[in-house]
């Protein structure tokens, strides 16, 4: 470790993370996307593209539209499900990283799947914590976001908290009235720490009027996403 390396080390739930870079969830998959192209072992840590209790293929296509200032993706939560990440991708990431720290990102689309997720992983190697993605949409409410009602915040977190020990980071929203308050139910539920924020909600025509997303809409990430993320900060802390 660089003694520069050394000096933005910082200790969070109880895990050094060597610097303060982390690949957010879904960017760089489960680490092999990345593997040969970067030391993956020189970041602070990475988060997971999200698992859920059972297996996805994800949205039609196309997933993925660029526009100025952005992107707009609607990979559809897709993934090889809980198993096949344990008994695969988990250990192929701890048998490569020695020092980045490894965040399971967790979406449900019930408050149990949730919890199954954490409790079938608890335990897996080379896990440092997990990120439950909070805007999945609750299919027993209509599809209204988790994250969107308090009482589905405080009933995940906590479900969550009696199936680990290790640290759990809830990912909330931008599109929040009140992502600080969302932030004190979490917070108070167990979590152990804040992520902020997912990407935005957002809709792309092409010129001949339909819609570039297979599925409709999606989520704005990109340079136009900073401001909102530096003001959901601010917010929470």
């Amino acid at each position: 470790v660089s003694r520069a390396e050394s000096s933005l080390s910082r200790t969070v739930f109880g895990r050094r993370f060597q610097n303060p870079v982390l690949l957010a969830a879904g960017t760089a998959g489960f680490g092999r996307e990345l593997d040969g192209v970067m030391d993956l072992d020189r970041l602070g840590g990475l988060v997971t593209k999200a698992v859920s209790r059972e297996p996805r293929t994800g949205n039609r296509p196309p997933r993925v539209a660029e526009f100025r200032g952005g992107m707009l993706n609607s990979v559809g939560l897709a993934n090889p499900g809980l198993a096949a990440v344990r008994a695969d991708s988990l250990p192929w990431l701890a048998s490569r990283l020695r020092r980045a720290q490894v965040l399971v990102n967790v979406v449900g689309f019930t408050v149990e799947e949730y919890a199954d997720v954490v409790s079938g992983l608890d335990g897996g190697p080379g896990i440092a914590g997990f990120e439950l993605n909070l805007s999945c949409p609750n299919t027993s409410a209509g599809g209204i976001e988790f994250g969107a009602s308090p009482d589905c915040v405080e009933r995940i977190v906590s479900l969550c908290r009696t199936r680990t020990a290790l640290p759990l980071v809830a990912k909330l929203s931008p599109v929040l009235p009140d992502i600080a308050g969302m932030a004190l139910v979490a917070r108070d539920a167990g979590a152990d720490g804040i992520s902020v924020v997912n990407t935005f909600p957002g809709l792309l025509h092409s010129e001949t009027g339909a819609e570039r997303l297979g599925n409709g809409n999606g989520g704005v990430s990109g340079p136009g996403l900073l401001a909102i993320g530096v003001l959901a900060v601010a917010r929470v802390v």
